[in-house]
């Protein structure tokens, strides 16, 4: 009997942080199974009110390496026009994660592996880290939210930079340009991305979802829109009772004890 080979995505939850773990051995390459299983993460974490913050982890030696190119490789125009939505959206689901998200990236996170550490909120990198979008040196471009999320990120120029010559950037440039947030020794990169989403776990939930969604909703809008949808987020917010609370406790001069409801 063979033994049961283990999911390449993995789900933790410890202390109210649940941590998305991809298992692909040897680079973590992102292929059909793997965008589907982080679709389906997303979704698990979305729904769990256990879940307070999540971090997205690759494992000590890479974060990941890119899409599963012998896949790619075997697919002509209809095929991927078939797929390539299915593809962004299930990068999408990870961001759209209504929660604190953070990617704890060691070695490389490349391609498809960079458009996924950009789904989360932060970045922390590993000082020997390598991240990038090489995907010009095979003759295409990201399909997975690279052009779109790199640019509102780090801004157009520097987008184009790195997505049209396909250049690696390492951990410091990385830091300088604002594509990761913080730096740190390679053995610290997970420890420090979970103390960094640490401070969530005990907030005001919906309140940290609604400041989540009026960022990132305010982006796709013109400044008046976005000014009258973070109106309504905010008017919403006071129909909750981590509202009362944090208010009554402010009054009171003591903690709020939130509750997410």
């Amino acid at each position: 009997m063979t033994e049961k080979q283990a999911p390449p995505v993995q789900l933790e939850i410890t202390d109210g942080i649940g941590t998305i773990r991809l298992d692909r051995p040897p680079m973590n390459a992102l292929n059909k199974q793997v965008q589907e299983e982080l679709r389906d993460a997303a979704r698990q974490f979305s729904d769990d009110p256990a879940v307070r913050a999540v971090v997205i982890y690759g494992g000590p030696k890479l974060f990941a390496a890119g899409a599963d190119i012998k896949e790619m490789a075997l697919m002509g125009y209809s095929a991927m026009a078939a797929r390539a939505q299915s593809l962004s959206s299930a990068f999408d689901a990870v961001a759209r994660i209504p929660k604190p998200v953070v990617a704890a990236i060691n070695g490389y996170a490349l391609g498809g592996g960079c458009e996924l550490a950009l789904t989360a909120d932060w970045r922390v990198a590993a000082e020997d880290a390598t991240l990038g979008q090489p995907e010009i040196t095979l003759g295409i471009i990201p399909g997975a939210g690279g052009t779109q999320r790199l640019s509102r990120l780090i801004g157009p120029a520097r987008a184009k930079d790195l997505v049209m010559s396909g250049r690696f950037v390492k951990a410091d440039e990385a830091l300088a340009i604002g594509l990761v947030d913080k730096v740190v020794p390679a053995a610290d990169v997970y420890d420090t991305a979970v103390e960094m989403v640490r401070r969530y776990v005990d907030g005001p939930a919906l309140a940290l979802r609604a400041a989540k969604l009026a960022v990132d909703g305010g982006l796709d809008l013109d400044l008046a829109s976005a000014l009258r949808w973070e109106s309504e987020l905010f008017a919403a917010l006071f129909a909750t009772e981590d509202k009362a609370e944090g208010m009554n406790a402010f009054v009171e001069k003591r903690k709020p004890k939130f509750t997410g409801r």
